[in-house]
């Protein structure tokens, strides 16, 4: 399937808590009220098979998750992810900005977990048919303002947020280690910048992207 010349494909990553929810929100209202078609999406998600491995890989209740299954299970939800949502909006010229892509994957089963960065890599660029963001968008955030981000009010924690801070402290050096190993394709910001600061710059750089046709590695 191809992209179709205009499309873009935009990531957000960081820590939980840092705001990329918010941020991925005011991206799609910023390019739609300047006639993109936007498809937001998350992951693990965006598909109906994506939504059920969500649940097993992060709800509390299904029993033991081993690391190595844990990883699997990502990976099996961003190849569905890919294959049924976000390359069928790419190839009619859409704007996707997704919620977490392979560099969390990298970040929390490659480091977090132990597996290695270049097995979890390798699994997922294999998952993905090395499949690309245009523009990687990382919020960084310091893990206990994260987590009191997350749970303030009667919020509860998944099953990898719930994690503790030492884990949450390994997965944002491992962020900020793949943004700096990486081309250039990366905007790292502050996620303590205020809601509308961060939004201007994270609207100004997907507007300066123009639009190109993409790449795979």
């Amino acid at each position: 399937m191809q992209r179709t010349p205009g499309a873009l494909f935009v990531v957000l990553e960081g820590g939980d808590g840092a705001g990329k929810s918010t941020q991925a929100a005011r991206l799609a209202t910023h390019l739609q009220e300047r006639g993109r078609e936007v498809v937001r999406t998350r992951e693990p998600g965006g598909t109906p098979i994506g939504e059920k491995l969500r649940s097993l890989v992060l709800d509390h209740g299904h029993g033991e998750v081993d690391a190595r299954t844990e990883a699997l299970l990502f990976a099996a939800a961003r190849a569905a992810h890919v294959e049924q949502l976000i390359l069928p909006a790419l190839a009619r010229g859409a704007t996707v900005i997704c919620d977490r892509y392979i560099d969390s994957s990298v970040a929390y089963q490659g480091v977090g977990r132990g597996l290695g960065t270049e097995q979890v890599l390798a699994v997922n660029r294999w998952a993905t048919g090395g499949l690309r963001p245009d523009l990687t968008i990382l919020l960084d955030v310091d893990p206990r303002a994260g987590r009191d981000r997350r749970t303030q009010g009667d919020a509860t924690e998944d099953r990898l947020e719930s994690e503790p801070d030492s884990f949450h402290a390994r997965i944002r050096q491992a962020f900020l280690d793949r943004a700096g190993n990486e081309d250039g394709a990366y905007l790292v910001l502050d996620a303590s910048l205020a809601v509308e600061d961060l939004a201007g710059q994270i609207c100004a750089a997907v507007d300066a992207l123009g639009h190109p046709e993409g790449s795979t590695p």
